[in-house]
């Protein structure tokens, strides 16, 4: 497997503990904590992903 393109959100900042780094592959996109980048990471299908993404833009904070 080549290894990954990993992008910072462009809602995360260099200060805080809550940023998150997302790869995308054909039909899979990957997360993973941009401060622990040797941690765990999540991967999710297109539909999940882009489901998670309109759910998030719409949810009240």
């Amino acid at each position: 497997m080549a290894e990954l393109a990993w992008f910072k959100s462009s809602y995360s900042t260099n200060e805080g503990a809550n940023c998150i780094e997302v790869a995308e592959t054909p039909g899979v996109v990957h997360v993973r904590d941009s401060k622990d980048k040797s941690g765990p990471q999540l991967a999710f299908d297109r539909a999940a992903w882009e489901a998670f993404v309109s759910f998030a833009a719409t949810a009240e904070v």
